[in-house]
């Protein structure tokens, strides 16, 4: 009997180990999810305090699209929005941090959210389904603790 449980757990290792070498794979290439440096444009760049803040505004199918995946049916969110951190000096990515975004409509509805942080970005979905100008403000902590913000008006057309 111990035989058997002998054989049996070999052959499950011997069977797992090429998925574990597919999963460890899948992540040095392949898909890369969250990846925004190669779609979207920048609708706004700004240095605060030595860290320089560009944000990029993209439809949902953009979005999905380039992540490889299907936009969800029902979904009210129009467009996604990251930003990108770097250290205004030395150009190096800061991915962590707490940031905050308030979108205010041409209807002066407001919508507030705490972006995500996400692959060397951090975003979130929003409904710009109006026409006209809508008002960007975000708040954001970064590593170093200090409060930082930016603001921008970005128009659907």
């Amino acid at each position: 009997m111990k035989k058997l449980a002998v054989i049996i757990a070999v052959a499950a290792l011997a069977l797992a180990a090429p998925l574990t070498v597919m999963a460890a794979d899948h992540g040095k290439g392949g898909m890369k999810h969250g990846d925004h440096a190669d779609h979207g444009t920048a609708a706004h760049e700004e240095v605060v305090d030595g860290v320089k803040a560009t944000f990029k505004i993209m439809s949902m199918a953009e979005h999905m699209k380039a992540m490889n995946m299907e936009l969800p049916k029902g979904m009210k969110e129009t467009h996604h929005i990251a930003v990108e951190f770097k250290d205004a000096k030395t150009g190096k990515a800061i991915t962590q941090g707490e940031v905050n975004l308030k979108v205010q409509g041409p209807d002066n509805k407001a919508q507030t959210k705490a972006l995500m942080a996400m692959q060397g970005h951090f975003g979130a979905d929003f409904d710009l389904s109006k026409k006209g100008k809508y008002g960007i403000m975000s708040k954001f902590k970064v590593k170093d603790g200090t409060v930082r913000s930016a603001r921008f008006w970005y128009e659907v057309k």
